[in-house]
């Protein structure tokens, strides 16, 4: 149950984040993208706040034997950038700047009832369930 309540929490605080950034609004997000329009660099700041959150995260997490819900970490064991790496960032990046949400701002979206929010989980959803399938 605590266990439950802390990924509530921690949800909750991601959420909370991601909307006052701005980014559960395609509309900010799209503007970051239109570097020679409307350009709103403000969310270059929430990247870079995010990276660092996540550079101190990973560096005090690390240093644990062990997660806490589980026997051994899951990191990924293969280095090399190759194609389906750089076809995959390239294509998360075109969705990105044409449906003006990522995964991480998309979900809080939803709570909005926009249907554009809807559609856009929706379509990750069955792109993930596809990945799946293919990898098999």
């Amino acid at each position: 149950m605590s266990r439950m309540i802390t990924a509530l929490l921690i949800g909750l605080v991601f959420g909370t984040g991601i909307a006052l950034s701005g980014m559960i609004n395609p509309a900010k997000v799209l503007n970051f993208f239109d570097v020679a329009g409307t350009w709103d660099p403000s969310l270059a700041f929430v990247m870079g706040g995010a990276l660092i959150v996540t550079a101190i995260g990973y560096r005090l997490v690390l240093k644990n034997p062990a997660p806490l819900c589980d026997t051994s970490f899951h990191l990924p064991a293969r280095k090399e950038i190759d194609l389906p790496l750089l076809a995959g960032a390239g294509l998360f990046g075109v969705g990105w700047g044409i449906a003006g949400f990522c995964p991480g701002g998309s979900i809080p979206a939803l709570g909005l009832g926009e249907p554009a929010a809807l559609i856009f989980v929706a379509s990750m959803v069955c792109g993930i369930a596809v990945t799946r399938l293919i990898r098999r």
